[in-house]
């Protein structure tokens, strides 16, 4: 069930409400009681939690970059010899 977050805007007081998406919005403040309360844009609590699921959205550093270094060779597999060369030419940059 989703959570809104509202706002009064007689009152000032911001709260969190679980309600369902078929639910109307609420209008009025259990506070103050006026009929001056808005639902709020804001970001959603979405966690990914257990194995396998990163919070960037990314792999390990390594197996994502031994991944991703290893397809970039593959995709550049009709050049296999040129991907010694990028290899060694990257090692003489770095020495």
């Amino acid at each position: 069930m989703p959570t809104y977050t509202y706002a009064c805007d007689a009152c000032e007081r911001e709260m969190e409400v679980e309600q369902r998406i078929s639910e109307a919005p609420l209008k009025k403040c259990p506070k103050c009681g006026k009929q001056k309360l808005r639902r709020l844009i804001s970001g959603g609590n979405f966690i990914l939690k257990g194995g396998g699921w990163y919070s960037d959205g990314y792999g390990s550093s390594k197996k994502g970059g031994g991944g991703d270094s290893g397809g970039g060779s593959d995709s550049g597999g009709g050049g296999g010899s040129s991907g010694g060369s990028d290899g060694s030419s990257s090692k003489a940059a770095s020495a």
